[in-house]
């Protein structure tokens, strides 16, 4: 399976070799330097790739991480090149399958961690909050409801985890322990400080950004760069912020509907993952496009 009428499951390039299939992007090697990253309408939940696609979810995914790769160069320097696509995919036909979902990016080494910011209390920092009154190991004051808003922005890595496999929460020490203490600490100062400037723009445009994932990586000079993605709805929960209560879960603009989908059926969260109803893949696009509309305008 490839595609569903307005959805593409997988690139299927013939002009440049694949390098990696991941849960949500098809990598392709153009050369030594160079790579071609292209996000399909896959859908991963819990960390397990679900059979059906969500139409367009790979255009919005792509504007939106374009738009704040561009917007927070500022702090720290992205993989995205400024290469014509038509310069890697001269075959015009090819070229359509991907155009508006694909990248040119600089290769880098991804860091073997997940670097998450969480400004809210909700999902798995909820669950850590409620069995342990901390989230990776940070102390948070008692009392806390699901879904408020933290004293201040922390620092919550987990690992990397293969496809199909669960990502952990690890603590800051074991991040120290697996890239170093200097690496660390820069890693978990730009997640922060990524974090809280998204975060200040979203809520302007009526948008709560309560957590979100960076991936970041190393060039062959040794820059760390910011990778993958930034900002989606895909690697963050967005919230409407007129709508937001602490309590419970809020309604959102990102793959949370199609999680509280998939936690009302007896399913254990491994592989081969449940189809999808007609309604809510739908609803799903919506969401995307709506927090796309909202952030970027378009």
């Amino acid at each position: 399976m490839t595609a569903t009428p307005d959805a593409l499951h997988s690139a299927d390039l013939r002009s440049l070799p694949l390098l990696h299939q991941g849960k949500v992007r098809d990598v392709y090697a153009i050369d030594d330097e160079r790579l071609l990253i292209v996000a399909t309408d896959r859908l991963s939940a819990f960390d397990v790739v679900l059979p059906d696609p969500i139409p367009g979810k790979g255009l919005v995914l792509t504007a939106v991480s374009n738009f704040w790769f561009r917007r927070l160069q500022h702090i720290v320097p992205n993989h995205l090149l400024d290469v014509p696509l038509a310069e890697v995919i001269p075959d015009p036909t090819e070229r359509a399958r991907v155009e508006g979902r694909a990248v040119v990016a600089r290769r880098a080494r991804p860091l073997p961690v997940e670097a998450i910011a969480r400004g809210y209390l909700i999902g798995s920092g909820w669950k850590d909050y409620q069995r342990t009154g901390a989230v990776c190991g940070i102390a948070l004051p008692p009392g806390l409801r699901q879904a408020d808003r933290l004293p201040e922005p922390i620092f919550t890595p987990s690992t990397k985890a293969a496809v199909g496999d669960h990502d952990e929460n690890v603590s800051f020490e074991q991040v120290e322990r697996l890239i170093g203490t200097e690496l660390a600490a820069r890693i978990r100062d730009l997640t922060l400080r990524l974090y809280s400037e998204a975060a200040n723009y979203a809520h302007n445009r009526g948008i709560i950004i309560a957590d979100t994932k960076f991936e970041f990586g190393l060039d062959r000079d040794g820059q760390l760069l910011l990778i993958d993605e930034a900002l989606t709805p895909d690697s963050s929960r967005f919230w409407p912020a007129d709508q937001y209560q602490p309590g419970s879960s809020p309604p959102s603009f990102d793959k949370q509907f199609v999680r509280d989908y998939l936690e009302s059926l007896n399913w254990d969260k491994t592989p081969p993952g449940p189809r999808l109803p007609a309604e809510v893949i739908r609803k799903t696009a919506e969401k995307y496009r709506e927090a796309q509309r909202r952030l970027i305008g378009e």
